[in-house]
């Protein structure tokens, strides 16, 4: 078609190039005939003469030719620009077409390039790359976005798994391994814990195993190194497996067994230990994402399993300081009874003595210490031990036998008794001789008591005892003393208020009443009325410490008057005070002539009061003594206490520490980073300083704050606190109480569970 129209304009421009031509050579004819009157033979001869006119006559044919030539040009440059606009077109066309398909969305829509000089098709090509680059980054994106919300929507849960049942790790174990299976869609997954208590023996064992939604019970160990768990334990590395050994592991159902087509078995590594491994069986491919995210679950289960096991031993060094406290606390409370039983059998000896006054607390006063071992080797002796025993140093008695200290005569009684306590057997409490390094005897009111350890097994032996050697001899001689009293005379021990405490026969004999009416009564009751007050002002003085005597006529129970030559004395305790009146009497009714004995023995009874008194001087001096000896044992008590605080210093929960009045005595380091406040600024002032708003509705913390609200103790609850910023810290508390000698002190143990572990 394009050749066609190009041969059409050939043809049009050169004829008429040739009738111009043609024309113009005729108009020149007609003016030369017509208008110069020019004859043919004339124009023959100027063409013959003029070679011009030979050149006009070929006019028609020249500029014919040159309208060939020039149509043959403008033909071609026609051509050629048609066909260029054409290509245009068509290209224009496909672009559009494209860019069409490619604004609907079709951007796997073909192009070609045409050309080298197509440079819009080029950069439409590159816009259609980079938007099927950009769609299918996209995509990418939103598959990512997707996984990191199915990550972050797992680790919230299996977070909020492992804030749950933190007491019961087997439940816990089968909650986090049935739940990641059905997350992570596989067919089986198991835990194994490191059991490391016993050095001798550490290995893995299973604590729980679940597939098809089943929970599978098994009880199995496996070696530390041993297989490919074993491997992954000690690599420290995860291990994903597409090629499972068929012997190494079966995936059962109701359906059958088959071996997984994929392993994998993660660490529980946190801090770069190792607590453990979850392996997990599929018969599909695990992608990366889900390892990577078995392995962050992982890292929080070993978080969550390192303080279980922190928590474990913070607990059990807890009870074993506790143990320790109880046990100095018993050691002190049979301490304190074995004084007590002392001072009874001394207060007996001094009520079967008129003016003799009791050794109430001589417990208290120059004890003689020493320590041993379940063999009988001496550990420890104190300087009263030593000069007792006659030696000078300790480098004399330390690492020898108790046998050293025992007569022989008395080896045979005393070998039974100590196979006894070296076997935890009842202590003894009683008389005990020692020979001294001199070879003289030693007697003491002892005591030996066995120290235990946690497990119950016999320690040491503890003995404790006062010199009785001077007391021994002067027994005899007070015994008889006393029983002629009591034959002599009657005696009446009475309260400072009056009340009958006790009495001799001759009392009984001469009132007349049966014992157990006298207990009931007071030293006001025996009298008559009229004399009354009379007795009430000579008792008051007497209370105050003045001795009285003279004559009192009293009443029996038949109501018969008696008339009673009496001697009222005061006794005094350790700490100066009036314990008891002593009432010391002979009966005047019938004997008049006793009064002369009466008088004997009231001088004997004054002698005795100063010997007595000396005796309370003495005591004074071995209270001070004692009062050294117990202050050296609070001493060891608060080493104790100061070494528990450090321990509970070092834990990784909030401890905290208050008595009954809300005081804090206790605030260790995690407690301060929980609050962010120093430990100095809040020991000894109230716990309301740690919660400071008014009102709380959780009757916990009320209970905490109120001084005399019940605590609740050995409950874990889960409450909100604030820190010293302000910030709400979601915590676990749970609160233990200690009550010792009449003082309450609790413990609050604060886990922080608000920290984000991923």
């Amino acid at each position: 078609m394009k050749e066609r129209n190009s041969q059409a304009i050939v043809i049009k421009y050169t004829i008429s190039g040739f009738v111009i031509g043609l024309l113009t050579v005729l108009f020149i004819l007609v003016i030369d005939f017509f208008v110069k009157k020019i004859s043919f033979s004339e124009i023959v001869d100027l063409h013959r003469n003029n070679p011009v006119y030979v050149i006009l006559d070929l006019s028609p044919f020249i500029l014919a030719l040159y309208a060939y030539i020039f149509s043959k040009k403008y033909a071609t440059t026609s051509a050629s620009m048609h066909s260029a606009l054409k290509h245009e077109f068509d290209k224009n066309q496909k672009i559009f077409r494209f860019v069409e398909k490619t604004r609907l969305g079709k951007i796997d829509a073909e192009y070609r390039v045409q050309g080298s000089d197509d440079v819009l098709g080029q950069s439409i090509l590159d816009l259609r790359d980079n938007l099927k680059k950009n769609k299918e980054e996209e995509e990418k994106r939103k598959d990512e976005d997707q996984q990191r919300n199915w990550v972050a929507e797992g680790l919230a849960k299996f977070g909020d798994i492992l804030r749950k049942d933190t007491d019961n790790l087997e439940e816990l174990t089968y909650n986090l391994v049935s739940n990641l299976v059905k997350y992570i869609n596989v067919n089986q997954g198991a835990l194994f814990i490191i059991e490391d208590e016993d050095e001798a023996d550490k290995h893995l064992k299973m604590t729980t195993c679940y597939a098809y939604e089943r929970r599978k019970y098994a009880d199995k160990r496996v070696e530390l190194g041993e297989g490919i768990i074993g491997a992954a334990i000690l690599e420290q590395e995860t291990i994903f497996i597409t090629d499972v050994p068929k012997t190494y592991v079966h995936i059962t159902s109701g359906l059958g067994e088959a071996t997984p087509s994929c392993l994998l078995v993660v660490p529980l590594k946190f801090n770069d230990k190792v607590y453990g491994v979850i392996e997990i069986g599929a018969f599909h491919n695990i992608d990366k994402y889900i390892i990577e995210f078995v392995e962050e679950v992982a890292e929080s289960i070993a978080s969550t399993i390192s303080n279980v096991k922190i928590n474990t031993r913070t607990a059990k060094l807890l009870k074993e300081s506790r143990l320790q406290a109880e046990t100095l606390a018993s050691q002190e409370e049979q301490m304190r009874q074995n004084m007590e039983e002392l001072q009874a059998t001394q207060e007996e000896a001094a009520r079967q003595s008129e003016k003799f006054i009791i050794f109430a607390n001589s417990v208290n006063h120059t004890l003689i210490r020493a320590e041993y071992d379940s063999d009988g080797i001496l550990l420890y002796a104190n300087t009263r031990f030593l000069n007792k025993l006659g030696y000078d140093k300790n480098s004399e008695v330390e690492g020898k036998n108790i046998q050293v200290f025992i007569n022989e005569k008395d080896k045979v009684w005393f070998n039974k008794l100590w196979d006894s306590l070296t076997k935890g057997g009842k202590h003894f409490e009683g008389d005990m001789k020692h020979v001294t390094k001199q070879g003289r005897d030693l007697w003491t009111m002892a005591t030996y008591t066995c120290m235990r350890r946690d497990d119950g097994s016999v320690e040491k032996i503890l003995f404790l005892a006062i010199d009785t050697t001077d007391q021994k001899k002067q027994s005899l001689d007070y015994l008889g003393q006393i029983n002629a009293l009591n034959r002599a005379a009657i005696k009446v021990d009475y309260l400072p208020t009056g009340d009958l405490i006790e009495c001799n026969q001759k009392f009984i004999d001469l009132m007349e009443y049966p014992v157990f009416e006298l207990k009931e009564k007071s030293i006001f009751d025996f009298v008559d009325k009229s004399e009354l007050n009379k007795l009430r002002e000579i008792w008051d003085r007497v209370a105050q410490g003045e001795t009285w005597e003279g004559t009192l006529r009293q009443r029996t129970k038949e109501d018969k008057d008696v008339w009673v030559r009496t001697s009222l004395s005061a006794v005094k305790d350790m700490y100066d005070d009036i314990a008891k009146i002593i009432c010391i009497g002979n009966d005047e009714t019938n004997e008049k002539l006793m009064e002369i004995e009466t008088k004997k023995q009231t001088e004997l009874l004054q002698k005795q009061e100063e010997a007595l008194q000396q005796s309370k001087i003495d005591l004074k001096a071995q209270l001070k003594q004692a009062r050294e000896d117990v202050k050296f044992q609070f001493k060891e008590i608060e080493k104790v206490q100061k070494r528990t605080e450090l321990t509970l210093q070092g834990a990784s929960d909030a401890i905290i520490t208050f008595d009954q009045n809300g005081v804090i005595k206790f605030f260790n380091k995690a407690a301060e980073e929980l609050w962010e406040i120093e430990g100095n600024a809040v020991i000894g002032r109230n716990i309301k300083k740690l919660f400071p708003d008014d009102n709380y509705e959780d009757d916990f913390i009320n209970s905490i704050l109120d001084p005399k609200s019940e605590k609740v103790v050995g409950e874990r609850k889960e409450i909100d606190i604030k820190n010293i910023s302000g910030e709400e810290i979601s915590v676990i508390i749970m609160l233990s109480m200690a009550r010792l000698e009449g003082e309450t002190t609790y413990t609050a143990f604060i886990q922080n569970i608000s920290v984000d572990f991923f």
